[in-house]
C-alpha cells in the first residue's frame, strides 16, 4: 500500500470528474473512501466499484452541502463507521455562468451556496472531529479563477476566491491542534465542463496556458494527495496552482 494506508478520507462531490479522481487517487494510496454527492445514482455505484476494487473500504454518502444538518449528518456517519476523519476534501462544486447584468440572483445564490457555503458546512461539521483527534488535514478546492477572475463568471469567481479566505483563516484558526488546512487552484482540467467548449473557445484557451495544454483529472488528484501526506506536514495556509503555468 502506499503512504496513507487506513486514513480515512472524505470527498465531497466525489462520484465524477475531479472529485473521483481524488477519490481513487486516495484509494490507490490504500485510504478508506467516503465521498459525498447530491444524487447518488451509477456514476457513484461505478466508482465505488474502483474504489472496493484497490482493495480499501467505500461508503457513499447522499448529502446537499448547501444544507449544514445534511453535511452534519453525512459527517457524522463517517465517523460512525470508520471512527475517525483524517483527510476532508471540499471539492463539490457547480457554475452558472452569465454576465454580470445578465446573471440572475438564483443563480448567484446556487453557486455562492454550494462552492462557498458547502465548504464552509463540511469544514465546520468536521473539525470538532479533527480537533478532538488533534490532527487532521483539510483541501478545499478552489479555482486559478479565484485568483485571477473570468469574464462571465463572477459567481463562479467570487466563491472561489471566498474558498481562500476561508482556507487562509481556517488554518490560523486550527494550526495549534495539528490541522493543516490548504487549498488547490486548477486552472482548466479536461472534465464535463470543458467539454462544452468549442473548437475555437478551446483554442484561445490554450494561448493563455504556457504548457499549451489542459489538466487530466489525475494531476489535480496527485497534488490533493500530497498535501495529504506527512511530506507536507508543515504547509498550512498555501494555495497551489495546478494550471500549466496560467498564473505566472
Amino acid at each position: 500500500m502506499g503512504m496513507l494506508e487506513n486514513k480515512i478520507v472524505l470527498v465531497t462531490g466525489g462520484a465524477r470528474g475531479i472529485g473521483k479522481a481524488i477519490s481513487l487517487a486516495f484509494a490507490s494510496e490504500g485510504s478508506h473512501i467516503a465521498f459525498s454527492d447530491k444524487e447518488l445514482g451509477s456514476a457513484a455505484d461505478e466508482t465505488s466499484e474502483l474504489i472496493r476494487a484497490k482493495g480499501v473500504r467505500v461508503l457513499a454518502l447522499q448529502s446537499d452541502v448547501r444544507d449544514f444538518a445534511s453535511t452534519q449528518t453525512a459527517v457524522d456517519e463517517v465517523k460512525k463507521e470508520f471512527q475517525r476523519i483524517d483527510v476532508l476534501v471540499n471539492n463539490a462544486g457547480i457554475t452558472r455562468d452569465n454576465l454580470l447584468m445578465r446573471m440572475t440572483e438564483e443563480d448567484w445564490d446556487l453557486v455562492l451556496d454550494t462552492n462557498l457555503k458547502g465548504t464552509f458546512n463540511y469544514c465546520r461539521a468536521v473539525s470538532k472531529y479533527m480537533i478532538s483527534q488533534r490532527e487532521g488535514k483539510i483541501i478545499n478546492i478552489s479555482s486559478v479563477v479565484g485568483i485571477i477572475g473570468n469574464p462571465g463568471q463572477v459567481n463562479y469567481s467570487a466563491s472561489k476566491a471566498g474558498m481562500i479566505g476561508l482556507t487562509k483563516t481556517l488554518a490560523k484558526e486550527l494550526a495549534s491542534r495539528n490541522i493543516q488546512v490548504n487549498a488547490v487552484a486548477p486552472g482548466f482540467v479536461e472534465t464535463s465542463m470543458t467539454e462544452k467548449l468549442t473548437p475555437q473557445q478551446r483554442e484561445a484557451l490554450l494561448t493563455m496556458i504556457p504548457m499549451k495544454r489542459t489538466a487530466q483529472p489525475e494531476e489535480i488528484a496527485g497534488v490533493v494527495v500530497f498535501l495529504a501526506s506527512p511530506a507536507a506536514r508543515y504547509i498550512t495556509g498555501q494555495v497551489l496552482c495546478v494550471d500549466g503555468g496560467l498564473v505566472i
